[in-house]
């Protein structure tokens, strides 16, 4: 049996009023999701269980099969099993967003989605102005980097995502609890070195948007994963253009397959990834292809980008994986979404998002085209979130 799933990231939405009451998904042209809606199975999944807060990160270890509750320890631990870091028994990691904050206010998380040079430059020149202190910054992918702060066994915080306050007061939402004065004091710190920093220097004879901040959250302390081929007796690959499903293959233990172009944004390659998908299949059980475009539209607030995003996957992902699977004897593909990032709010959201699996041994029951509307009707509710792998591989 062949196993394909593709993650959209972020493609659920809500009925946005200038695509007249329809959701990028029900707007869009989508029709091999489709094909696998109406030929098998749809409906919702809980891919946020209840006191966790709505992220990639929570959401697709639950589509992968493994309980948050169990296996969820932060965002920025999981990102740096795909950078080779790890933590000592006194360390936690952090993710350390480059961020832009205008007049007291969230602008934009990325800060321009800052290029990377201009991020290694600026991590480089952080770790010169940190030396004498007890943390270090590693480079990452664009605005998404790391930092571990040494002597923190101590340290039990409540940090915001960025994304999830766009155009809120940022002092709302500093870092609170034990352990809150160092870390507010390195963000402050930070952002004395990058006032006056020769990229801001050049970004504003541009007239670009400044890198502001820094702006530290998702911290935690790795932990381990059961092997995904031990827990479902699969060999695994994934494609992904971001740290975090890269982090997430490692610590699984599923084979990595980088795609030139991957960029983990609009612009990503999204036929390299179809392309490379249909090759893995030859060699693995399961491959996974995430997509990251549809969350960064919603971050934007840019339904019409949305749709193009869900076009280009259905084209050019799930189009060649659909036809690439169906000459096998047997095998199965699932379509699902992490989570919705609404554009209406331009950040996450917990509300259970769609999803649709075909193929063998799967007998069509809904019949229905894929959007949020449609698996609303087909009323099948997954949950716990994490109980659809088992659903999909061996139901």
């Amino acid at each position: 049996m062949k196993f394909a799933i593709v993650l959209p990231d972020g493609a659920a939405d809500e009925p946005l009023a200038q695509l007249d009451g329809r959701t990028p998904l029900e707007a869009a042209g989508i029709p091999n999701m489709d094909w696998i809606s109406m030929h098998g199975r749809l409906g919702r999944v809980v891919t946020v269980p209840a006191g966790f807060t709505p992220g990639t990160d929570v959401a697709t270890l639950a589509l992968l099969g493994y309980d948050p509750h169990k296996c969820y320890s932060g965002r920025a631990p999981i990102e740096a099993a795909a950078r080779g870091l790890s933590a000592g028994p006194d360390e936690i990691i952090f993710r350390c967003n480059f961020v832009t904050i205008e007049d007291g206010l969230m602008k934009d998380f990325t800060a321009d989605h800052i290029p990377q040079d201009e991020a290694e430059r600026l991590i480089a020149d952080l770790n010169e102005w940190f030396a004498d202190d007890p943390c270090v910054f590693h480079s990452g992918v664009s605005y998404r980097n790391l930092m571990i702060a040494d002597g923190a066994s101590d340290m039990k915080l409540e940090c915001a995502p960025p994304h999830d306050i766009p155009n809120q007061p940022a002092v709302d939402h500093l870092p609170r609890g034990n352990g809150q004065e160092r870390v507010r004091a390195i963000m402050r710190r930070a952002a004395e070195l990058l006032r006056d920093h020769e990229v801001n220097r050049v970004r504003r004879e541009q007239g670009r948007p400044l890198v502001s901040d820094i702006w530290l959250w998702g911290q935690g302390r790795p932990v381990e994963l059961e092997p995904f081929a031990k827990r479902f007796g699969l060999l695994g690959a994934v494609i992904t253009g971001v740290d975090i499903i890269r982090g997430l293959a490692v610590m699984m233990g599923m084979k990595l397959i980088e795609v030139p172009g991957a960029t983990g944004y609009l612009d990503t390659n999204y036929a390299g990834k179809g392309e490379a998908a249909v090759r893995a299949l030859d060699d693995y059980d399961l491959v996974v292809v995430h997509i990251e475009a549809p969350d960064e539209a919603g971050h934007l607030g840019e339904a019409y980008e949305k749709i193009k995003a869900l076009e280009r996957i259905d084209e050019l992902v799930v189009g060649p994986l659909l036809e690439a699977l169906r000459k096998h004897d047997k095998w199965r593909i699932l379509i699902a979404p992490d989570h919705p990032t609404p554009c209406t709010t331009t950040a996450h959201d917990a509300t259970p998002p769609p999803f649709c699996l075909a193929g063998t041994s799967v007998d069509p029951v809904e019949k229905r085209s894929f959007s949020e509307k449609e698996t609303v009707a087909g009323a099948w509710m997954v949950e716990p979130g994490h109980g659809l792998m088992i659903l999909f591989l061996r139901s």
